[in-house]
């Protein structure tokens, strides 16, 4: 365990190190920043960093450590009365966004957006990455489903939901809202249109809910089942002890959860499309794509050359995706469908890392505009492109070498002896979405 922590102690110094020099940064408004060190240096530093580490890991007989310690215990009663004061705060806040959205001002910058899209949709997936999915017990629609099994004395549901769906209606769902209405429609910046979809969004939920149970809530709620996947890279965890009848706080290693297995195929698409999209939208902000668009124009994909874009290059995405996880079942002696729920778990430290990278600006920049509508005068924050670029290199590496981690820890569980040949293929795979992140982060706004 020794010889693990140095090795790895040392390649984490050696990263963030050879990432202190920058090169150019950008995302949701954060400016650019030049640096010394030309961005392919960059970028093939941080590739060999990350294959480094995996040949390293391939090596060594321990296991890096998986204990999870008890932080902080809550009485049951405590725990519950605080839910239910969280639920009521955040139904009132959804009901005003989309009552202000709705009858307020139709400016592109609202309250109504802002609380949405930056605060409430990128806020809560921070949250999620910090202690774990809590999108699902506060949600209004849960509120409402809840208030609705008091009345009757038991949960509520008319019809049994289809297994067969498994996650899918969740992993569809996430495509069409965040991949395609958040990042290729004017939705985001309609106040009426934002507040029209939030409605329609926790009608949806409810009356799933009402006629499937709580099960419609656990496969097709697309930011619940997102935020509970992000919610498993969370350093720690909130659970109910339904024998002691408290509420557990836990620290836990970050790659502790990645390293089990998905529930199904559609959760390990979701992984993918979540490392996707979020690449996807800091690739729209460059001038690279931008002309890319510029250049469809004049063609017949020209109406539609931003969804198009976006499909093709999911499907690339998940095309590669599957390839990896068979090639690696065929070199492991193991079977593909297995290998692809432990291998799209691996994935998830690489989407969280990025999807917080990207966004932690944009969060900590909307919710003090959001202050300073209640508190006139809050001076404004947001970090300079220095601290933004130092912090998204940073975690976009660290991402990935958790990833790495995981993959070998699910690799030895897969493959036994010829872990270190199952795994190859996902180092690869990994290597290049290391060299792909970094120089998203490197391309200036419109550059």
């Amino acid at each position: 365990m020794d010889r693990w922590h140095s090795r790895a102690g040392a390649a984490l110094f050696g990263t963030l190190a050879f990432a202190s020099f920058a090169s150019v940064a950008s995302a949701h408004g954060v400016r650019t920043v030049s640096t010394p060190i030309p961005g392919d240096l960059l970028l093939a530093g941080a590739a060999v960093t990350v294959g480094g580490t995996a040949a390293a890991l391939a090596r060594l007989d321990a296991s890096p450590s998986r204990s999870v310690r008890e932080v902080a215990v809550v009485p049951m009663a405590r725990g519950r009365a605080l839910l239910w004061l969280l639920r009521l705060l955040l139904l009132a806040a959804v009901v005003a966004a989309v009552v202000e959205g709705l009858t307020g001002r139709q400016a592109r910058v609202s309250p109504a957006t802002t609380f949405v899209w930056p605060v409430w949709v990128k806020g809560s997936l921070l949250l999620a990455a910090l202690v774990g999915n809590h999108w699902t017990a506060l949600a209004p629609w849960m509120t409402g489903y809840e208030l609705l099994s008091r009345l009757e004395g038991e949960d509520v549901a008319l019809f049994e939901y289809p297994a067969r769906l498994g996650r899918w209606p969740a992993a569809v769902g996430f495509v069409v809202l965040v991949g395609v209405v958040e990042n290729l429609t004017v939705v985001p910046t309609r106040p009426r249109l934002t507040a029209v979809l939030v409605a329609g969004y926790a009608l949806a939920m409810l009356l799933g809910a009402v006629g499937f149970g709580r099960a419609w809530l656990r496969n097709a709620d697309p930011l619940g089942v997102l935020y509970e996947l992000v919610g498993r890279v969370a350093p720690l965890s909130v659970d109910r002890d339904p024998d002691t009848r408290m509420v557990v706080l836990t620290r836990r290693p970050v790659w502790h959860e990645v390293a089990t297995p998905l529930p199904g195929g559609a959760s390990a698409a979701l992984a993918v499309a979540a490392v996707y999209t979020v690449s996807f939208d800091g690739i729209v902000e460059t001038g690279s794509y931008q002309r890319l668009l510029f250049r469809l124009a004049d063609t017949a994909l020209g109406p539609v050359a931003g969804l198009a874009t976006y499909l093709g290059g999911l499907v690339l995405f998940l095309a590669a995706f599957a390839a990896v996880s068979v090639l690696a079942a065929r070199l492991g002696g193991a079977d593909a469908v297995r290998v692809t729920r432990w291998f799209g778990a691996t994935l998830l430290p690489i989407a969280v890392a990025y999807d917080v990278a990207h966004n932690w600006p944009y969060v900590l920049v909307n919710v003090t505009a959001l202050g300073q509508l209640a508190v006139p005068g809050l001076p404004s924050v947001a970090p300079s492109p220095v601290v933004y670029w130092g912090s998204a290199v940073g975690l976009v590496v660290v991402g990935h070498l958790v990833a790495v981690v995981a993959a070998h820890l699910a690799s030895r569980e897969l493959f036994g002896v010829d872990a270190a040949r199952g795994h190859a293929p996902l180092v690869a795979l990994m290597v290049g979405y290391t060299v792909l992140s970094l120089w998203i982060l490197s391309r200036p706004v419109g550059g």
